[in-house]
């Protein structure tokens, strides 16, 4: 549900950039500009010192007053008033043109967005190539690491499920264990209803006190938070190419000693062969299994 909220988020905010024109980036760039040097909260308005509801005449007066206050002939030597006289000149032309005037009061009214689109910063920023690689590189890895969590969760969820089903399976419904290591097999549906149709599907599990393992062709596998796979920023696929270029460079060349030494093994491994055939023989389990007790 929180992701459907996000998705909606960014489809409302792509759609608003999208609705921009070069000319409200005008806009936004002006409004900056003249809150960075005329003060914050400063707009077209009150720069001019007029109403928001003033004529196209009381526009130019008001234009013409601060012009002559602004001059760079009257503030010789006064930083950036060349910058200012001009910005000026820009927004008495907005305001003077109707349309440009109704979509500046748009903003006047709703306030410039915080976002203004990747069209507008790229526009007046322009990374290079070299940036937009590394941003995509850490947002789809950063993206991916979401899912894997999100994954890891569900994993989590799905393993205690499991559990739960077999122990009701082996100890019946009030869960009172049973001593000794039983089997029971164990539906992977999510619902009882979908038990009972023809493509449900069961696994063989295997309870024992409190640990509950889960059966197939070879040992029994302990079912508990350590088979989900937990999530790293080291199983992002961006960590794992990097992990595949450099075991590709490594070079594979194995030097004589290394050589030596596996000849010199064999005899031994040779040895310890004949001594656990020996051991088999006698009826000893050499390779310390650690499958359940009840488990055959």
């Amino acid at each position: 549900m929180k992701l459907h909220l996000i998705l909606v988020g960014l489809l409302s905010l792509i759609s608003f950039a999208l609705a921009w024109t070069k000319e409200d980036y005008e806009i936004f760039d002006l409004v900056s500009a003249i809150e960075s040097t005329e003060g914050k909260g400063t707009t077209f308005y009150s720069w001019l010192e007029i109403s928001p509801k003033a004529t196209v005449p009381d526009i130019n007066k008001a234009y013409r007053k601060k012009s002559m206050q602004l001059h760079p002939d009257k503030n010789p030597g006064v930083k950036g008033i060349n910058e200012r006289y001009a910005r000026l000149g820009v927004v008495a032309a907005i305001l003077r043109d109707g349309e440009r005037r109704e979509r500046y009061d748009f903003f006047f009214k709703n306030g410039v967005p915080k976002w203004r689109g990747t069209g507008y910063y790229y526009s007046r920023y322009r990374p290079g190539l070299g940036s937009v690689v590394v941003f995509l590189v850490m947002f789809s890895s950063g993206l991916q690491l979401v899912v894997q969590k999100m994954n890891y969760k569900k994993d989590l969820e799905r393993i205690d499920r499991f559990r739960s089903k077999a122990r009701q399976a082996a100890w019946g419904p009030r869960m009172i264990p049973q001593p000794g290591a039983k089997k029971v097999r164990v539906s992977l549906s999510n619902s009882i209803e979908d038990e009972d149709a023809p493509s449900a599907r069961f696994v063989d599990m295997l309870v024992e006190g409190e640990h509950v393992y889960l059966l197939g062709d070879e040992e029994p596998v302990l079912l508990d938070s350590n088979v989900a796979t937990v999530p790293t920023i080291g199983n992002t696929w961006a960590i794992n190419l990097i992990k595949a270029l450099v075991q590709k460079a490594l070079p594979k060349s194995s030097s004589p000693s290394e050589g030596t030494a596996a000849g010199q093994a064999q005899p031994a491994e040779a040895a310890n062969s004949t001594e656990e055939d020996t051991d088999a023989g006698d009826g000893t389990d050499a390779g310390g299994s650690s499958a359940p007790s009840g488990y055959k």
